[in-house]
């Protein structure tokens, strides 16, 4: 997909304004850049700045751009719901939530400070799961959203009843903190 393609909206659409987190309209015929289509949002350029389309909007962008964005959506996916409950898969599943900004998902940026599974009382055979994560800024309006993308992709799990998603500021975040692969994607090493 060009990313420097214009894509005019084909009707008014629901949107998140980055960084502030606010829900915005962007109406139709409203011409957007694509500039991150991961993690099954995407990322749009206006006039007016960077939008986060969620992917329940994404027909807002045009069949045939909804369907390549679906397309590649659907080779992110990698859990298995015939496989056991495991911290991996949860891992993984974290691993298709995104920063908006940064194309890089929230594991390998070093957001996610901890991971706590336990049996789920209300569940047989499923877990509860309590994550800490932090945000690269303290002042980014799109914490709640990431934090909701986190709690939304490892409760699609199968083996997961609830997770509960905590946002924590310390230790701050630091660039220190991505891994070798996010540093890969961003071309520093």
């Amino acid at each position: 997909m060009d990313k420097n393609a214009e894509i005019t909206l084909s009707r008014d659409t629901s949107a998140t304004i980055i960084p502030a987190g606010d829900e915005h309209i962007l109406k139709a015929g409203t011409v957007v850049s694509i500039s991150q289509a991961l993690g099954g949002s995407v990322t749009v350029r206006t006039d007016a700045g960077l939008y986060r389309i969620s992917g329940k909007d994404l027909d807002a962008l045009g069949a045939a751009v909804e369907q390549e964005l679906q397309a590649a959506g659907d080779s992110e996916q990698q859990a298995s719901d015939n496989e056991p409950f495991s911290e991996e898969q949860v891992w993984n599943a974290m691993k298709t939530c995104f920063d908006p900004e940064i194309p890089v998902n929230v594991v390998d940026l070093g957001l996610i400070y901890d991971l706590q599974a336990s049996p789920s009382a209300s569940a047989e055979e499923q877990h509860d799961l309590k994550i800490k994560m932090t945000l690269t800024a303290q002042g980014c309006g799109m914490g709640p959203v990431i934090a909701d993308d986190v709690k939304k992709s490892v409760e699609a799990l199968s083996t997961v009843s609830e997770a509960q998603v905590e946002i924590v500021w310390d230790p701050p975040w630091t660039p220190h903190m991505i891994s070798d692969e996010g540093r890969k994607t961003l071309g520093i090493e």
